[in-house]
């Protein structure tokens, strides 16, 4: 029984963490660029539409509950005695936390906040699109970076646990 309380969360935070890590993956790689090649004012309004349909249930139950779920599998794991198995789920959740949720609150979402305050027509759009793509692109690669790290701190997790 404790073992499937361990397995459960542990297998939900990999697999959040990594649907994460792959989303803003996706956005680094293919969705910047290509709005980037568009015209400015198409740009902005493609990326509004993309903010506002991303705040959805399932995104935000993946974005949110991925660092829990990692703690929870480490809190089991704690208390069975698989204290490395545990220690790589608590360090998935405290780098998904530092690197993904931080970053999200602290930059991305109040850029893209500003963001939707533009409204068509936008003066000089391709030079606010240009303000807004390259910082909110960097701080995407970060989240990706992170993502992609708790999710292979998770499946460590997983490997020391059936070491």
């Amino acid at each position: 029984m404790r073992t499937a309380l361990a397995a459960l969360p542990g297998a939900l935070a990999l697999l959040m963490s990594a649907a994460m890590a792959g989303t803003f993956f996706g956005f680094s790689v293919g969705v910047m660029p290509g709005l980037g090649a568009s015209p400015g004012a198409a740009a902005i309004t493609a990326m509004q539409g993309i903010n506002q349909r991303i705040q959805n249930p399932l995104f935000l139950a993946a974005f949110m509950l991925a660092p829990v779920a990692a703690a929870a599998a480490g809190a089991v794991l704690w208390s069975m005695d698989r204290k490395t198995a545990a220690l790589l789920f608590f360090a998935s959740a405290a780098v998904y936390v530092a690197g993904v949720f931080l970053p999200t609150v602290a930059v991305n979402v109040p850029m893209n906040d500003a963001l939707a305050r533009l409204h068509a027509p936008v003066a000089d759009a391709a030079r606010e699109w240009d303000r807004y793509s390259g910082r909110w692109t960097a701080w995407n690669h970060v989240r990706t970076l992170f993502g992609g790290a708790a999710t292979a701190l998770a499946a460590a997790a997983f490997w020391a646990w059936n070491r």
